[in-house]
């Protein structure tokens, strides 16, 4: 009985890793990458800029209009150009 609990030696399990190969960064990503987060940026500033430009405008209609006229020439019109 005492020789069923002797283990047999063991051959070592071999594992080998195989990476998958790295794609290469080159100038021409890096270009693309840079015009399109400029690109990304510009449209939101133009986005922005029309969004507030456009309640600039109406904050001076709304204000023209609630201010009393105090007799000069062209004083109840917002001048915006």
């Amino acid at each position: 009985m005492a020789g069923m609990f002797v283990q047999q030696p063991q051959e070592p399990i071999l594992v080998t890793i195989i990476e998958e190969p790295v794609r290469e960064t080159t100038v021409v990503d890096v270009l693309i990458g840079a015009i399109g987060l400029t690109g990304a940026l510009l449209l939101a500033a133009v986005l922005l800029g029309a969004v507030f430009g456009g309640l600039f405008i109406l904050y001076r209609q709304y204000s023209a209009r609630r201010a009393p006229y105090d007799g000069r020439p062209g004083a109840d019109v917002p001048h915006i150009t």
